[in-house]
């Protein structure tokens, strides 16, 4: 099979027939084999009875459905897992990304041998303010942060070799660094295609500024990950022990210097009224607590369980 397709969707009944019809022409002027597979992220509204509709008519149309809204990210892991086309294509089920635009991704995934192709709006339609702005500076902390040179980590329309869906781990939020969880399983060769951009033509946006903190967020977490997911005593308990050293050593300093000065006859002070003393355990405190995190850490990696992230409530033609 040459296509899998895979479109999460939320409450898209009125741009679904539209972006269908828009697919099947574009699959068979091209000759394609493919699968369209409908992830239904909890719609409320009659989004899966058009997606049976779809499947009644084309054996070639598959669905997942959630029984409640669980994120963007579980509906892809959730594609990615039942995928069987050489090359995967994500895109929005909005309209705002051109099914137009899927032969040429195809072309740089099977002629060009990229392991991942972004698709890159740079002519957007979207809010200057409340979108683009925010939106630039987001993809330049992410460029700076993994080593990923691309110029659109929000872009939905994506392709993939299905060898890299099938060794990455989406979870949380996640979706938009795909391309750095693939350069961390080890594909380097990931492009960029400058994609046509449309206007949203119905409803409005699930999205609103707070995905630009969450991703802000998430980039720390995937630059943690990509560094000590696999080993977090090599961050947490490297600090932990170099803090407790030190306040260790501080302590011991004022220790030592209380008994030089009564053996010498001297003036001292309490050591509890000297407020390096303060320091020093709360720096020891400190450390302790780092050190068992990064244990703690280390435990929980050898012994966690890989449970479901979200639950399906129907299938059709998987």
């Amino acid at each position: 099979m040459n296509l899998s397709i895979l479109i999460p969707l939320l409450n898209e009944e009125e741009s679904l027939k539209e972006l269908y019809t828009w697919i099947i022409k574009v699959m068979q002027s091209n000759n394609y084999s493919y699968e369209i597979i409908f992830l239904d992220d909890g719609s409320t509204d009659n989004s899966w009875s058009i997606i049976e509709q779809f499947a009644s008519e084309n054996p070639s149309v598959k669905g997942i459905r959630f029984m409640k809204n669980f994120g963007k990210s579980q509906a892809l892991h959730a594609g990615f897992a039942k995928a069987q086309g050489d090359v995967i294509i994500t895109m929005d089920a909005d309209l705002q990304d051109s099914p137009e635009e899927i032969p040429g991704l195809y072309e740089m995934i099977t002629k060009e041998k990229f392991d991942l192709v972004s698709g890159w709006k740079k002519k957007r339609y979207d809010s200057v303010v409340a979108k683009n702005l925010p939106s630039k500076l987001f993809n330049w902390a992410a460029r700076k942060t993994s080593g990923v040179a691309l110029n659109d980590f929000n872009c939905g329309l994506k392709a993939y070799k299905n060898v890299v869906v099938k060794n990455i781990e989406v979870s949380g939020e996640m979706h938009r660094y795909i391309p750095v969880l693939a350069k961390n399983a080890g594909f380097g060769k990931i492009g960029e295609k400058v994609v046509q951009h449309q206007a949203r033509k119905y409803g409005e946006t699930k999205f609103g500024m707070e995905r630009f903190i969450n991703g802000f967020l998430d980039l720390i977490t995937i630059w943690f990950l990509s560094r000590f997911g696999k080993r977090p005593m090599h961050l947490f308990g490297a600090i932990g022990s170099l803090m407790f050293i030190i306040g260790f050593l501080l302590a011991g300093y004022i220790g030592v210097s209380k008994l030089y000065h009564m053996y010498n006859d001297m003036r001292y002070n309490l050591v509890t009224s000297n407020p390096w003393f303060y320091i020093a355990l709360t720096t020891m405190i400190l450390g302790t607590q780092l050190f068992l995190a990064g244990f703690l850490g280390e435990i929980i990696l050898r012994t966690k369980n890989n449970e479901e992230r979200y639950k399906i409530s129907s299938e059709i033609n998987l």
